[in-house]
């Protein structure tokens, strides 16, 4: 019929997801103005600025999301303060071990008493810990005063949120608010540009991809961070060139196997094309990233590395086990040997490279055997550093269900694995002694009156005479005094030391 009211364009064809996540920034842009009216109303009631507090647990991707939490509060006219008591705090979880579970558990039961001598607070959890359902309800049945429970999917959501917690009608500020769940279980949404407060005016993280697909028998990451999911190339680079603009010199490149970032697109991208355009954006003078995996790193991202010298020389290769047997009950999906191998490729291609690890200690099934495996490729490699850590079982991961370690035996496996790792560590720091190295200068030591840290390309930290002036940028130091694994020195004018090829 012809006076037959046509409906919206984008209901006659598939919404394509570009157009899909745009339309939700902007709804929460809205949102997020909306919020501005009710922080404006809670000042005017608390006869002072509101105060928030984001208490951020976990990995560089939880860092990297707590800043995002961070901008929407100040976007919205929050203030940050150190302070737990804050008007609006939130628990950023993770989940990746038990004593991380623990230790979130402890400070929101302390926010109970906060919550009694500031009837405006409000309190949120979000992260990897909210994806257990297990969790969620703990949380619904022993700590009520919480008002506010969302997951990793849907962070994007919060400006939504933040208007809820203020709002029992809809577009009316309400002190009592209303107490929101909302847990999703995946999600193909990807919406990145609402505001971030950074931590540091000099450096930024970026998420390039989120979720992971590797099922690692011990790891709980897929089941609470979904599935792989890129985000496109584009996207990424405008957003290195507006944080260049704002006078950021390092960026870290972020995802949980960055080797696999690009597979999923429509048009894909290999890691290594985006790694090379990133380095390629003028300002940035330092480009890092976390993680690639040992299954996946390849000679393409090897040589963009050594064709670059703004990349920095330190490649974190998890091992987690050396022993063959226990990789497989972990599902790595590489053998010891092909570990080596490639670890060896990484420095024959980048001599002046760091390699640093992670590594398990009592995984089930482990025997001392299987220690000493473990303890031949620290050696074999000649790891920089390591982060070696005790097996925590997480329920939901078929690790739970195989026969633990006894703990003594875990202990004894543990010590270990760490004399090894520190034996190499303070071998390959040693090395460096005397050389002359670029190294960003990152803050005031807090230990040292009139000393700065800095960290080299390598990932290395040495401390330098100097002040708060000097922060953000770049000099050559002479590494002079070695205390194990890290360095005295000084800042020079003499030319950096030929790493050699």
């Amino acid at each position: 019929m012809e006076n037959e009211a046509k409906a919206p364009e984008r209901l006659l064809r598939k919404e394509s997801v570009e157009e899909k996540d745009a339309r939700e920034l902007v709804r929460q842009e809205k949102y997020l103005e909306r919020a501005k009216l009710y922080v404006g109303e809670l000042e005017a009631v608390l006869g002072r600025q509101p105060t928030y507090h984001v208490q951020n647990f976990g990995c560089q991707m939880n860092a990297r999301d707590a800043e995002k939490l961070s901008g929407i509060l100040e976007t919205a006219g929050f203030t940050e303060t150190a302070d737990e008591s804050a008007d609006f705090v939130i628990y950023n979880t993770c989940t990746v071990r038990d004593n991380a579970d623990q230790h979130f558990y402890g400070r929101l039961g302390r926010a109970s008493h906060w919550r009694k001598s500031n009837p405006y607070m409000k309190i949120a959890v979000c992260g990897c810990m909210m994806q257990e359902a297990e969790n969620v309800a703990k949380i619904k049945k022993s700590y009520p005063y919480v008002n506010l429970v969302f997951g990793t999917h849907n962070l994007f959501r919060f400006p939504e949120y933040l208007c809820g917690v203020y709002e029992n009608r809809g577009e009316q500020f309400d002190i009592r608010g209303k107490k929101i769940v909302d847990i999703w279980d995946s999600t193909d949404e990807i919406v990145e540009d609402l505001p971030v407060a950074r931590k540091y005016p000099y450096k930024s993280g970026i998420n390039i991809m989120f979720g992971c697909n590797n099922f690692c028998t011990y790891c709980i990451v897929p089941y609470v961070r979904g599935r792989e999911r890129s985000r496109e190339p584009k996207d990424i680079i405008q957003e290195v060139e507006r944080l260049s603009a704002d006078g950021v010199v390092e960026v870290m490149l972020l995802g949980q196997n960055v080797d696999s970032y690009g597979k999923d697109l429509a048009d894909p991208v290999s890691f290594a094309q985006l790694l090379e355009a990133v380095a390629e954006v003028p300002g940035i003078r330092r480009v890092r990233f976390m993680t690639p995996h040992p299954k996946d790193i390849s000679e393409e991202t090897l040589q963009v590395i050594r064709r670059h010298k703004n990349i920095a020389r330190h490649v974190h290769f998890p091992l987690q086990s050396g022993s063959n047997e226990i990789l497989k009950r972990m599902n790595r999906r590489y053998t010891r040997e092909q570990f080596i191998e490639r670890a060896l490729r990484i420095r024959e291609v980048i001599p002046d490279a760091a390699i640093t690890t992670d590594i398990i200690a009592g995984f089930p099934g482990e025997t001392a055997k299987d220690v000493d495996d473990t303890i031949d490729v620290i050696r074999k490699v000649r790891f920089d550093n390591a982060y070696t850590f005790v097996y925590s079982m997480r329920h939901g991961t078929p690790a739970a269900q195989m026969e633990q370690v006894p703990e003594e035996q875990v202990k004894e496996g543990f010590d270990r694995i760490l004399a090894a790792v520190q034996d190499s560590a303070k071998e390959q720091t040693a090395r460096q002694q005397g050389m002359v190295k670029e190294a960003l200068c990152e803050e005031v030591n807090a230990q040292l009156e009139g000393y700065v840290t800095c960290r080299l390309s390598n990932n290395l930290i040495v401390h330098v005479p100097g002040d708060a002036s000097m922060i953000g940028r770049f000099f050559n130091v002479k590494l002079e005094e070695c205390r194990g694994f890290y360095y005295f020195g000084h800042v020079t004018d003499e030319p950096e030391t030929d790493p050699g090829y």
